[in-house]
């Protein structure tokens, strides 16, 4: 590491390896303390420690926010850890140190990466080989918002549309929520495959979705369900809700699949209709079974498929540096709904307004500076 470099990062002491590993730097972070509402989140003073073997530490620009720190802090996520916790599921951020082992980034390099915790923080320790360099056209603070958006929501909505369906021209597409980030991404992506598309968003947002070319529906009074079945079904359905939606979401699938006709799949993914809507916690695993059961009617032609994207996807970097080169070449544009910064105040009306924000598009925390100087 150049003198130079070493002097802009301000690097500390711990991190000359021949002197012990043990001290750690003041790390502000968010932290759920308990699961429950909004009053168990806050942002705390905390420490982290240097890298270890084979991880890299990064100073974080912008970490995502979506229905998973809600979900997170409702104690609902499946698998998750205990609280307390400190979520943020991806992040956009620059190497400041390398841990033993970990020589493929200088520090200084722009990256991003699938965390899984503890995004929603200043600084974060992450196994190198799960970082994914930014081009250099979107190194700057734009460029950090777009690609932390692109990170967990568009590559969701990529493997989705080119991996799950393999939507293709002319197809008909279904997509519940259209207004949200995953919503919004699968959206322009089908429409670049040429396929229509149809969906269900707020009411506020109509104009917009129309004048994008495509033809919204208010989920709540179903009339989204005798307009599809009319039109012959849609070829791909995607449903982050569950529970009961699954079901809706089956039934528009085209009819003559069980007649050797169209093919149908019904992508599911999130689960979060419980927590939109205030409901009661319930399990999603007894809905994902039953999503999974259609599969078993060997007859038809219709498919489902549960949808989790996870960073150790063979797919999961080649899709994200893809999604890189759409937006460098102009063909899509990644719409930020709403940025908070990384405060108790500000988190905590992330988590109150969830669903509830105006516009499209995805959902950042602003942990830190974006600019390679300082």
């Amino acid at each position: 590491m150049s003198l130079a470099i070493k002097h802009l990062y301000s690097l500390p002491e711990q991190y000359n390896y021949s002197q012990t590993r043990k001290m750690s730097i003041p790390n502000r972070k968010a932290l759920i303390s308990a699961f429950g509402d909004i009053s168990k989140v806050s942002v705390v003073d905390s420490t982290i420690e240097a890298p270890a073997k084979n991880e890299v530490q990064l100073e974080v620009s912008y970490s995502g926010f979506s229905g998973t720190d809600i979900n997170m802090r409702l104690g609902r996520y499946p698998l998750q850890k205990a609280a307390p916790l400190t979520p943020g599921y991806c992040c956009v951020g620059r190497v400041v140190a390398n841990g033993p082992g970990s020589n493929e980034f200088e520090p200084g390099t722009a990256v991003a990466a699938v965390t899984i915790y503890d995004a929603e923080a200043e600084r974060i320790n992450v196994a190198e080989q799960y970082l994914i360099p930014l081009p250099a056209d979107l190194d700057d603070d734009a460029g950090h918002q777009q690609v932390a958006a692109l990170v967990m929501d568009w590559n969701t909505a990529y493997a989705m549309v080119h991996h799950v369906a393999e939507v293709t021209k002319g197809q008909r597409v279904f997509i519940h929520g259209l207004s949200g980030a995953v919503g919004h991404a699968t959206m322009t992506l089908c429409l670049l495959q040429g396929a229509e598309v149809y969906g269900t968003a707020s009411a506020r947002n109509h104009e917009a979705l129309q004048a994008l070319g495509v033809k919204p529906f208010v989920y709540t009074d179903k009339e989204w369900m005798g307009a599809m079945v009319a039109l012959g079904g849609a070829h791909a359905v995607f449903d982050p809700l569950g529970f009961e939606s699954w079901d809706e979401s089956y039934s528009i699938l085209p009819p003559g699949c069980d007649r050797a006709g169209d093919q149908g799949v019904l992508v599911g993914f999130g689960g979060n209709k419980a927590s939109l809507q205030g409901e009661a916690d319930r399990s999603v695993w007894p809905q994902m079974a039953k999503l999974l059961a259609h599969n078993l009617k060997v007859w038809s032609r219709r498919r489902t498929h549960f949808y989790y994207i996870t960073r150790d996807d063979k797919t999961f970097a080649p899709d994200l540096k893809t999604l890189m080169d759409l937006v460098q070449q102009g063909q899509i544009k990644v719409p930020i709904k709403g940025v908070w910064d990384l405060d108790t105040d500000s988190i905590r009306d992330a988590h109150a307004s969830w669903g509830k924000t105006a516009g499209m598009g995805s959902l950042l925390v602003r942990v830190g500076k974006s600019e390679r100087t300082r």
